[in-house]
């Protein structure tokens, strides 16, 4: 039995930092169910919530932007 979890897509102007988004997000229904994690999307613009799975994914078209 595979286990659903949430997909969200985001766009660069809700980066926080350099490729990074934060979980749970305030848009998020129950926002505090865990602590605020940073899920790290530089790689391949993508990646997953250690604590409750949501998957955050950059939109398609979008760049992350690389500040130095």
């Amino acid at each position: 039995m595979s286990e659903q979890h949430s997909v969200v897509e985001v766009s660069a102007k809700d980066l926080q930092g350099p490729g990074v988004v934060f979980c749970p997000n305030p848009k998020m229904t129950q926002w505090s169910t865990h602590p605020k994690v940073y899920v790290d999307l530089s790689h391949d613009g993508e990646g997953r919530c250690p604590y409750c799975g949501t998957v955050y994914r950059l939109k398609a078209g979008e760049k992350i932007a690389h500040g130095h």
